[in-house]
């Protein structure tokens, strides 16, 4: 079989030029935040993903090229090669654009900033079809039937109805191999009447000054949506964040690959979810620290490699380690919950301590999961003591390991993950975990934007969903702890991820 010939250089190029009045904002659209990012940052970070985009450059909006430059520092976006400065119209920021990429033939995916939500999928299906086509339309049938209208006497009249089953909704990339779209708006701009009735895409521009050239069609999706209405940003930010928590299962030699080796420390290992964290993390290699209920800093709970191998070297003796106990089986294992190793994860010298111990011996941190915590049952059975209780572990807790660990996770760029509360076996009982909840997951989404610039990703796992439907199926600690494993493993950040059942 003969080998294909390599495809050219692929730009995408992110028309990020608009103002974004209609959704009612002075900052450009392209800016407003959704699903603990702005619009641009999931945009961008969905073609720097994408194994079939070489470069990006980005158009925006003049007067914001400095903020896109913080964008792209904050979160390390290494494809981005230019940002300039759009122009008064669509027309003539796309041509800024093809000016820019100079007379080197490649292939061009002009996107719009405020379409997040494109898929992998979309972006690999048009570098496929520019291997035989000039000229890419992404689109979707319309599901709705389109009117053509006239003005009345007394306002708009139906003066047809068009047959929907040819009729298509535009959505983008729209995908060309530069030299074609270059002539098409070189054309375009020496047609004196272009500017009285310019296309409303780039495919249009193409169609109108190059009809000889066919325009192929990649089925688009129906979660490619614009943002263009206020009502638009709140769909997307659920979509956004439905998608990003949907955190698929990794394989055992995924894990193994982003656990072996690293250091993982667990609070509120005593026990539950937490202890199942560490065992897991161990199996695949991970060197854990699980903070127990006995004086001083724990060993780390399993050797890197799989049971009955010689451990990697450099990696602790066989003798010198200990399996996980479970609660039951920890001889004066603290009554309180939330403080294995007698470290209150509420008193933030004690957990800076044994996280500088941690790194004293092992030279670095690269998780930290946060698991401690309590539930004292329904809100109208309890006194003023658990309630103060529960909320120092539940709510100062998680924010104290979350100052205790930052320092140690920005010379790694690791990873925090807090563990949501658990749900009440008795559900007239979840008052004060839903409180808690609410407070970790909005911790998580605020310090994931925060950290962004250290590269320090936070992640929580609730374990509401798992927990819900035991029995019957696995137990729900294990659950919890196997879903943690992954969004360690995943590249996600500032996400609430339900545990799979």
């Amino acid at each position: 079989m003969a080998e294909r010939e390599p495809r050219p250089r692929t730009v995408g190029v992110v028309l990020a030029g608009g103002v974004g009045r209609r959704v009612g904002h002075d900052t450009p659209k392209q800016l407003l935040e959704i699903a603990g990012r702005t619009i641009l940052e999931h945009t961008l970070a969905l073609f720097e993903g994408s194994p079939e985009i070489d470069e990006i450059m980005v158009l925006m909006a003049p007067g914001f090229t400095g903020e896109v430059e913080r964008i792209v520092e904050r979160n390390g976006f290494t494809k981005v090669g230019r940002i300039l400065e759009g122009g008064a119209s669509r027309p003539e920021t796309t041509w800024r654009a093809l000016r820019a990429l100079g007379a080197r033939e490649c292939l061009v995916l002009l996107h719009d900033a405020v379409r997040p939500l494109a898929e992998p999928r979309i972006i690999a299906d048009c570098v496929e079809a520019l291997r035989t086509f000039s000229a890419v339309e992404v689109a979707i049938p319309s599901s709705d039937t389109i009117v053509v209208t006239s003005q009345g006497p007394h306002g708009e009249i139906v003066s047809d109805v068009p047959d929907r089953a040819g009729l298509r909704r535009v959505q983008t990339p729209q995908c060309f191999r530069l030299s074609v779209i270059r002539e098409a708006y070189e054309r375009a701009f020496a047609d004196p009447g272009f500017a009285d009735r310019p296309p409303t895409d780039d495919c249009g521009v193409v169609l109108r000054y190059l009809p000889d050239v066919p325009i192929h069609v990649v089925p688009g999706s129906e979660r490619n949506m614009k943002v263009t209405h206020p009502v638009d940003l709140f769909i997307a930010d659920k979509l956004l964040r439905l998608a990003a928590s949907d955190v698929p299962a990794r394989s055992g030699t995924a894990l193994r690959e982003a656990l072996e080796g690293r250091t993982v420390v667990v609070f509120g290992a005593d026990g539950g979810a937490g202890a199942e964290v560490a065992e897991l993390a161990g199996r695949h290699g991970a060197r854990v620290f699980p903070l127990l209920g006995s004086p001083g800093l724990p060993r780390p709970a399993c050797s890197p490699g799989s049971p009955g191998s010689p451990p990697p070297s450099g990696t602790p003796d066989p003798s010198e380690t200990h399996d996980l106990p479970g609660t039951r089986d920890l001889p004066g294992a603290p009554s309180l919950p939330g403080t294995p190793d007698g470290v209150r994860v509420d008193d933030f010298r004690a957990v800076a301590d044994a996280l500088a111990r941690v790194v004293k011996e092992t030279g670095g941190i690269d998780y930290v999961v946060s698991a401690a915590g309590a539930s004292p049952g329904r809100i109208d059975a309890v006194d003023d003591t658990a309630i103060a209780e529960t909320v120092s572990l539940n709510h100062l807790g998680p924010v104290t390991v979350a100052r205790a660990a930052l320092p140690h996770l920005r010379e790694t760029r690791g990873q925090l993950l807090f563990h949501a509360p658990s749900r009440a076996r008795d559900a007239a009982g979840d008052g004060l975990r839903s409180f808690a909840g609410a407070a970790v997951a909005g911790l998580t989404r605020a310090l994931a934007e925060e950290w962004a610039g250290y590269g320090v990703r936070v992640n929580c796992v609730d374990p509401g969903r798992a927990e819900a439907t035991a029995p019957p199926g696995p137990p729900a600690p294990h659950a919890v702890a196997r879903t943690s494993l992954d969004v360690l493993a995943s590249g996600v950040t500032g996400q609430v991820v339900d545990a799979r059942p």
